[in-house]
């Protein structure tokens, strides 16, 4: 027996009346094609004339083509485990490094731009779950889940462009604090080529998830989907090394940082069945994770190391998503 609905044709049984078979599978590859900006600042004030931040490096990559595979397992009518892992390479985007002086008021004394020219980007996330609630005539259904997701990307930037240099920066005598800023900057300074890497930053964040993901059929063939995922807390670790002043300055890595934070992920699109197996989709998708506290760390080349505040610690992901899935 059929009913229509809004001029749609439906199996007059509801999805729960129906149940899913014992066991099922959907596998799925996809691409994300997003950019990035990860961030982050510390505060060593105390000590004179360093300002507030102290120093900030932001990294903004672009295209970078992540290709990803899913496997999701129903383990009965309701409840189901999820797997989705993901990697690329990053191969473009800009370094940009600021840094205060107290007589500048919170305006970078010196600024600095490199190319962001290797390494990548690698993640899991592992969800179990259940059917929440199942929509009338069969039109999808509300799932709850709750997992772990493992976040990790490497950027690694080349040459220095000198883009600012204020009067404290390039003339306030830093040699008591560190050797390599004496001062700490000079208008004009002649370029380091693209060719010479100058910072490896490595960041990673492992963070608890749970949320709501759902599908809603507007046609036999087409249906729209979205998810809401929360971070209500995660751990992060950072490494971030100065390849032109180690060893002589700083050890490898030159910079740690640990903290604690949270987040949030959210995906909207559209899935088209082609098959009642074989199904496409497109849509939109945003990672973002930020610190709640942290710490800074410095390690020198003699062995001794400083520890100051964070102030800033955040990634930024988004950009369009695609894929096939297989169901069996």
């Amino acid at each position: 027996m059929m009913v229509v609905s809004g001029g749609l044709t439906w199996p007059s049984r509801a999805v729960a009346e129906d149940p899913l078979p014992a066991k099922r599978v959907e596998l799925g590859v996809g691409t994300w094609i997003s950019v990035g900006d990860s961030r982050w600042s510390h505060n060593a004030s105390v000590i004179s004339p360093l300002g507030k931040p102290t120093s900030r490096l932001t990294y903004d990559d672009h295209s970078t083509n992540i290709v990803e595979f899913t496997g999701k397992v129903w383990l009965g009518p309701r409840w189901f485990g999820r797997l989705n892992i993901g990697g690329a390479s990053i191969r473009g985007g800009r370094l940009t490094d600021d840094d205060f002086l107290t007589p500048d008021g919170g305006n970078p004394s010196s600024r600095t731009h490199s190319d962001i020219g290797g390494s990548g980007i690698w993640y899991l996330n592992a969800d179990v779950g259940a059917r929440l609630v199942d929509f009338p005539n069969g039109r999808g259904r509300l799932e709850g889940a709750v997992g772990f997701q493992y976040w990790r990307q490497k950027h690694e930037a080349y040459g220095v462009r000198q883009q600012s240099c204020s009067t404290a920066g390039s003339t306030i005598d830093l040699d008591s604090i560190d050797p390599a800023f004496n001062p700490l900057c000079a208008s004009g300074a002649t370029p380091i080529s693209n060719d010479v890497l100058v910072v490896s930053n490595t960041m990673t964040w492992y963070s608890l998830r749970t949320g709501l993901q759902t599908e809603y059929r507007i046609t036999e063939w087409l249906s729209l989907q979205g998810s809401g995922i929360l971070k209500p807390i995660n751990i992060f670790t950072n490494e971030d090394t100065h390849h032109l002043r180690v060893p002589s300055e700083f050890q490898d890595p030159s910079m740690t940082m640990l903290g604690v934070g949270f987040g949030a992920d959210a995906d909207i699109g559209a899935r088209v069945y082609i098959t009642k197996a074989l199904s496409a989709q497109v849509g939109y998708r945003v990672w973002w994770n930020r610190m709640i506290y942290g710490t800074w760390t410095s390690h020198l080349a003699d062995g001794r190391s400083a520890t100051f505040p964070l102030m800033e610690m955040e990634s930024l992901r988004h950009g369009l998503t695609a894929g096939i899935n297989y169901t069996f």
